[in-house]
C-alpha cells in the first residue's frame, strides 16, 4: 500500500482526537511545570521540553507504523510478546528504582518503562492467539491459555512493585469476553472484588454470616417444584469463605504499606485517630489537594498559567498522575468536560472501528486498545476526583512520561494502520 493510499484510508477522526488530547495534555504539562524564569518551550532540560521531545518522537514513530505492512504486526506479534516479557524480567537485574518501584531502565537522557511496551505486545499476542484458534473460546483449555497471556506480564510487574500497571493488563479480559467467553466469568470476577472489599471492611465472620443467611432465605423462599442445587451452593459458600480468609493475608503480606494506606483511606478502615491523621497527611494529602484544585477552578477556571494551587505546588506529581487537576483549576468545569468528552469520543470511535473489522485479528486488537485506554482513563480520573484509591495510573496521551506517550501512540496507530488495511482490496 503506497504512502498516499494509506493517508487516504486512515481514520482521520481518530487522529484528530489523538492530536487534540496530546496538545491539550502538553499545554497543561507546560502550565503545571511553568516557572517565572521563562524557560523556552524548546528547552529540553525542562519537563515540558522533554515531553515535547517525546511527542515529536511519537509523531515520527507514526510514520514508521503506518509505512509497515499491516500483516507485519500479526506475523511478529509473538516475537514482540517474548521480547517485552524479557524486558520485564531484565528489570530485576538492571532496573532503576523510582518512587519505590523498580520499573524503569536508565538510558541516560530518559528512563524507559518496559511495562508500557508490554501493553502493546500483550494486546497483539492475545489478538493473535484468539484469531488463530478460530473458536468462540468455549473450551476451558483455550480460556486458560488466553488468560495466561494476560497473567504473565501482570505477575512480572507486581513484584516491582507496580500493582497499578499490573491491573491494566487484566482489562484485556474484556477482549476475551467480546469473543465469546461466558458472561458468568465476569460475574465471578466482580463477586471476587466485592468479597475482597467487604472483607477488608467487615471481616470474614460477617461475610460468612451474610452469605449463609442469603442462602437460607433463598432456600426458604424457593418454589416447591424448583430443585435447588444444594451441593453447588454449599461448595460456592465454602470457596467464598476460603477466599475471604485469604484476603487479609494478601493485604498484609503482598501489598506494601503505601498500598495498604491507600485502601485504608479509601475504605475508611483505620479506626485509630492518630494513624488515620498520619495517613491523611501522607497518602490522603494528594487526593485532598487534587479535589481542592479542581473545585477552586469553578465553571470557567482561573485561566492559563493562573492556577494558584498549581503554581504553589500544592498537588504532588501534578504533571504526571494528577495532570487532570491542572485542567480543573485553570480551565474549570468547561475544560474538564471537554477532556472527558474527547476521551469518550475517541473510545466510541475506536469501538465503531473495531466492530467494522472483517479480519478477526484486527477486531480483537482494536478491543485490546479500547480496553487499555478505557481503564487508564477511568481509573486516573476516578483517582483524581477521589472516588477511587490512588494507584499511580497516568492519563493516556495526556500525563507527563516519555514511555507512556511513545507506547500509547504505538498502541493506537497500529490499530489505525490495521483499520486502513481493511479497505485494501475490499477486506
Amino acid at each position: 500500500m503506497s504512502g498516499k493510499s494509506v493517508l487516504k484510508r486512515i481514520d482521520w477522526l481518530s487522529v484528530l482526537f489523538y492530536l487534540l488530547l496530546v496538545t491539550i495534555g502538553w499545554v497543561n504539562i507546560y502550565s503545571s511545570t511553568f516557572t517565572e524564569n521563562g524557560a523556552s518551550i524548546f528547552d529540553f532540560g525542562t519537563l515540558h521540553g522533554k515531553q515535547l521531545f517525546f511527542i515529536i518522537v511519537s509523531f515520527a514513530s507514526v510514520i514508521i507504523l503506518l509505512a509497515l505492512e499491516a500483516s507485519f504486526y500479526e506475523r511478529f506479534s509473538s516475537v514482540f510478546y517474548i521480547v517485552s516479557m524479557l524486558s520485564l524480567l531484565g528489570l530485576f537485574v538492571f532496573g532503576k528504582t523510582i518512587s519505590g518501584a523498580t520499573s524503569w531502565y536508565d538510558l541516560g537522557f530518559f528512563n524507559l518503562q518496559p511495562a508500557e511496551f508490554a501493553k502493546v505486545a500483550t494486546a497483539l499476542a492475545l489478538a493473535k492467539y484468539l484469531s488463530d484458534i478460530q473458536t468462540d473460546i468455549k473450551r476451558t483449555k483455550d480460556q486458560l491459555f488466553a488468560f495466561v497471556i494476560i497473567l504473565i506480564p501482570a505477575i512480572l510487574i507486581i513484584p516491582q512493585p507496580d500493582p497499578g500497571s499490573a491491573l491494566v493488563f487484566f482489562a484485556l479480559s474484556f477482549v476475551i469476553f467480546r469473543e465469546g467467553l461466558p458472561v458468568y466469568y465476569l460475574g465471578i470476577a466482580l463477586f471476587a472484588v466485592l468479597i475482597f472489599v467487604t472483607t477488608l471492611m467487615f471481616g470474614t465472620i460477617w461475610i460468612a454470616i451474610a452469605l449463609t443467611l442469603i442462602i437460607l432465605v433463598f432456600l426458604l423462599l424457593k418454589k416447591k417444584k424448583f430443585k435447588v442445587p444444594i451441593f453447588p451452593l454449599a461448595t460456592a459458600l465454602i470457596v467464598t469463605i476460603l477466599f475471604s480468609l485469604s484476603v487479609n493475608f494478601v493485604f498484609e503480606n503482598v501489598f506494601e504499606q503505601r498500598h495498604r494506606d491507600r485502601f485504608s483511606l479509601w475504605l475508611r478502615l483505620e479506626k485509630d485517630p492518630e494513624k488515620l491523621e498520619q495517613i491523611q497527611k501522607t497518602i490522603g494529602y494528594n487526593s485532598y489537594q487534587s479535589e481542592k484544585a479542581i473545585e477552586s477552578g469553578g465553571f470557567f477556571g482561573k485561566g492559563f498559567l493562573e492556577g494558584t494551587r498549581t503554581k504553589g505546588n500544592f498537588v504532588p506529581e501534578q504533571h504526571s498522575d494528577y495532570i487532570f487537576t491542572t485542567v480543573g483549576e485553570e480551565w474549570g468545569f468547561i475544560g474538564t468536560v471537554t477532556v472527558v468528552l474527547l476521551f469518550t469520543l475517541l473510545l466510541l470511535r475506536l469501538v465503531f472501528l473495531a466492530e467494522r473489522q472483517k479480519n478477526a485479528f484486527s477486531r480483537m486488537y482494536g478491543y485490546g486498545v479500547i480496553s487499555i485506554l478505557f481503564v487508564h482513563y477511568f481509573i486516573n480520573i476516578g483517582m483524581v476526583i477521589g472516588i477511587l484509591p490512588t494507584i499511580g495510573i497516568p492519563l493516556p496521551l495526556f500525563s507527563y512520561g516519555g514511555s507512556g506517550m511513545l507506547f500509547f501512540t504505538m498502541l493506537l496507530f497500529v490499530f489505525i494502520k490495521l483499520d486502513a488495511n481493511r479497505l485494501k482490496e475490499g477486506i
